[in-house]
């Protein structure tokens, strides 16, 4: 790779800083970036559930060593900035997630994201103080890093049975306060609620698409004041569609069909390095 870890971490600073709205490509491993940033997507960042499904795993149960290897075959792929998808940063206290922002920040990583999320599902979200005290050990380790690495602090309050707007902007208030550098509540309903959200705090608002009916185009994203818009596993949802329709049509019919509507092996070849 020609680009130094400093220069990804300005031109992934810069992004967030520019006038419009940018989308984030999510790739699951080496070859999946490369096709994304020959496309033209300018930053890449990591799936808790792509890189899950890559392994045979489910969303939550990748260790962090294993998160880690998935984000490092990422950044070594292309030239680009590439963020990950750290879930709760694999630990409940703040010295672990402190350590995990380290580590990210050595495999090549730029950015990275630590969420409110428990995984108990009999506590499914941290108090807002825990949270707040996570966010702030995930801030100071960022800030430690030899370059500018950007914190997104999220609250999963609408995926884990706490659609609450007032909450959710408080905690998203909280953990700007302390030092988030990207603000993030997947699960918003509505413009409405995306209006709200990006109107009460002042750092870059991230939008995940990939919800089914709650996903909405870039352009009505950026004119509710979003920055950034990552894809989460849609891309390797999409992908292992195709896998599993192509493998029922041959063993339920018996036909090739899908054979037709394939990228042919010399324009994915082209996508690859030599």
């Amino acid at each position: 790779m020609t680009v130094s870890q400093n220069d990804k971490a300005a031109n992934f600073r810069a992004l967030h800083e520019g006038p419009r709205a940018f989308v984030i490509g999510n790739p699951w491993d080496a070859g999946s970036a490369r096709v994304l940033a020959a496309l033209g997507f300018p930053a890449l960042a990591t799936s808790s559930g792509a890189k899950a499904g890559v392994l045979g795993k489910r969303d939550g149960k990748v260790t962090r060593e294993e998160a880690l290897a998935n984000a490092r075959m990422i950044v070594e792929a292309t030239d680009l900035p590439v963020s990950a998808d750290l879930e709760k940063c694999f630990g409940d206290a703040p010295s672990e997630v402190a350590e995990t922002i380290r580590l990210a920040g050595d495999v090549g990583l730029v950015g990275g994201s630590v969420e409110d999320a428990t995984g108990d599902p009999d506590r499914p979200l941290y108090d807002i103080g825990q949270a707040t005290e996570r966010v702030a050990a995930a801030a100071e380790a960022a800030r430690a890093l030899p370059f500018s690495f950007m914190l997104t602090a999220r609250t999963e309050s609408f995926l884990r049975g706490n659609p609450n707007l007032d909450e959710v902007i408080k905690r998203l208030q909280a953990f700007e306060k302390i030092g988030a550098d990207v603000l993030m509540a997947p699960g918003l309903p509505d413009l409405a609620a995306v209006r709200a959200v990006c109107s009460a705090v002042s750092k870059p608002v991230n939008f995940m698409a990939g919800i089914k009916g709650k996903s909405f185009s870039v352009a009505e994203l950026e004119a509710a004041g979003v920055r950034r818009i990552s894809l989460a596993t849609s891309l390797y949802r999409i992908a292992m569609t195709g896998l599993v329709e192509a493998a029922r049509e041959v063993k339920e019919n018996g036909t090739f069909g899908y054979i037709d509507r394939s990228i042919p092996t010399p324009d994915l070849a082209a996508f690859m390095q030599s």
